[in-house]
């Protein structure tokens, strides 16, 4: 039987080559050669249990694997890309992200459980910019902006911010400014420049998908309280932050249910639901360990309120935006840093200087998109985004037949 001949006008999609693989090896080697000169501190090693360190970093790195991982799967196609990458990012960025804030803030590599857990602070800002360019980027591309956002995260958080110094510049417990803003406007900037993708067949979703992704969506409620609340320390402030981040997070996810039925036509859409509920604990993250709970709910309704306008209208940058980091993290970033610079003004005794927190957002919001737009010229003069289908695993992973189509 004489053998078909291939269709006119179809290829073989292009194999990927070695250097993601050899990039990856070596980067764990060289990290390896680095903490052999590290050392372990154990000052406080004895008061571990009773701190819940421990337990706060667990939930932490849970939200990073199985949170910001399965919140991503809501893309038919490309599920293994969102969870797998979602662990590489993880894994690969905590150690790069202990190495230079040890060192930047520090001094040394001395590991402790902060270490750790600031370590995962570091990677959520890495992950909220993959929301925006996933499906997007190549393997190898991603470890580059791995290495490159955590270097000019850590360099605004401890040089610029003055994180490690008894007076910092500014106040966020949680993260609304140095992790939120930061990481949605560096993806932001890095997509802008990047441009939109050469094909959106597969930027959609599917139910099952979209179940996935409401796994997501409840992992990072349940746990952002520690997210917000786990640098602290134990005590009233921390228990404050724990309390008030549950209001915020309460009242946004309401306000999500009910504005989205009334704004989509009698209907609930998912979107909304897989992000703008969590839209409270972004915005609170600044001072929930300085308001009261009638302040941390009105942060709750107006974060989410704004978040579900963002996803229902798609005000910006939706182009070239897969997740919505926009709306999830930026706006709400914003809004929370905004908020945090009046709270000298509505609290008294709050212990921020209303000038220097204005300074410290305006600041990390030009040095994002600066560092960010930077990194999206060197992703785009790499091409490697050009070469698979969009949206797809089939271009890095070994999938089963039954994988969606373009």
């Amino acid at each position: 039987m004489a053998e078909t001949a291939p269709l006119v006008g179809t290829s073989t999609p292009a194999q990927p080559g070695p250097t993601f693989g050899i990039v990856t090896c070596v980067l764990q080697l060289v990290f390896c050669g680095v903490f052999w000169t590290s050392q372990l501190d154990l000052e406080h090693a004895k008061f571990t249990d009773s701190s819940s360190i421990y337990n706060y970093y667990v939930g932490v790195a849970l939200m990073m694997f199985v949170g910001f991982g399965y919140l991503m799967t809501f893309l038919k196609a490309y599920g293994l890309g969102a969870v797998g990458f979602t662990m590489l990012i993880t894994c690969l960025g905590v150690q790069w992200a202990i190495i230079l804030e040890c060192f930047m803030g520090k001094g040394a590599l001395t590991i402790d459980f902060m270490a750790l857990l600031n370590g995962n602070f570091a990677v959520a800002a890495v992950l909220i910019s993959f929301g925006g360019l996933i499906g997007k980027v190549s393997p190898l591309q991603i470890v580059v902006v791995v290495i490159l956002e955590l270097t000019f995260y850590c360099a605004n958080k401890v040089y610029f911010l003055k994180q490690y110094e008894h007076e910092m510049l500014i106040a966020d417990c949680g993260g609304t400014i140095i992790i939120h803003v930061f990481g949605a406007y560096f993806g932001l900037a890095a997509c802008q420049v990047l441009g939109p993708p050469k094909s959106d067949k597969l930027n959609t979703s599917s139910y099952q998908s979209d179940l996935f992704s409401l796994i997501g969506t409840v992992f990072l409620w349940l746990f952002w309280p520690s997210f917000v609340a786990g640098g602290l320390q134990s005590g009233a402030g921390q228990t404050t932050a724990l309390i008030n981040t549950v209001i915020a997070l309460l009242a946004s996810s309401t306000i999500t249910f009910g504005l989205t039925q009334i704004m989509e036509g009698g209907k609930l859409s998912t979107v909304p639901i897989q992000n703008a509920t969590l839209a409270g604990g972004v915005s609170i993250g600044a001072t929930a360990n300085l308001v009261g709970p009638f302040g941390a709910m009105v942060v709750g309704i107006l974060a989410g309120a704004l978040s579900t306008f963002g996803f229902i209208k798609s005000p910006a940058f939706g182009a070239v935006d897969t997740c919505g980091i926009h709306n999830l993290h930026g706006m709400p970033g914003l809004l929370g840093g905004a908020f945090s610079v009046l709270v000298p003004l509505l609290y008294k005794d709050s212990g921020i200087v209303l000038a220097s927190q204005a300074i410290g957002l305006a600041g990390t919001l030009v040095i994002a998109l600066a560092t960010g737009a930077g990194t999206g010229f060197i992703l785009k003069a790499m091409g490697d985004h050009n070469k698979v289908e969009p949206f797809s695993d089939e271009g890095h992973w070994k999938c089963a037949d039954d994988i969606a189509k373009p």
